[in-house]
């Protein structure tokens, strides 16, 4: 974490905090109107996209990806997801007043949202490679004979 301070501060204003990040790659990607950082594994809730549960799903308005900048967009770049599902934004309630007039409206708005998983980033439009599974040892444990035991009633009421 670096702390930088704001330019010309004589020590008397506030510094800004900035996270490093190391080791992982983002992309900065835009739907709906909206813009999200996102990186692999990164469940997000953009603008309603057609799709059900399950369905794959491709970003290609990249505007940055690792140390690439667009100009406004990376050429190539591709973000892929997995849709998990259709849902819907908590309530914002609309309240119109005006005052000294006894005059009030009170409406309700829930947004469809559509929550995806990110899957892949890749800057030149190839699908990202995904490491391999490790291969779980084979277990061949041998099952003891078991001795006939005399069953026991669970249904024994005195």
């Amino acid at each position: 974490m670096a702390i930088v301070p704001p330019s010309g501060a004589g020590g008397s204003r506030a510094c800004f905090v900035f996270h490093e990040v190391v080791g992982t790659m983002f992309a900065v990607i835009k739907t709906g109107g909206k813009q999200y950082r996102v990186s692999e594994n990164d469940v997000i809730r953009v603008e309603k996209l057609p799709g059900e549960a399950g369905d794959a799903v491709q970003f290609d308005n990249v505007l940055m990806i690792g140390d690439k900048v667009g100009a406004p967009l990376v050429d190539g770049a591709v973000v892929s997801g997995e849709v998990l599902g259709q849902d819907r934004n908590d309530k914002i309630i609309i309240l119109k007043k005006k005052r000294r007039k006894n005059h009030r409206r009170k409406a309700g708005h829930r947004q469809d949202v559509t929550v995806i998983r990110i899957t892949g980033l890749s800057a030149d439009g190839k699908p990202a490679k995904k490491a391999a599974p490790k291969k779980a040892k084979k277990v061949e444990a041998e099952a003891a004979p078991v001795e006939d035991a005399p069953a026991v009633e669970a249904d024994s009421k005195e």
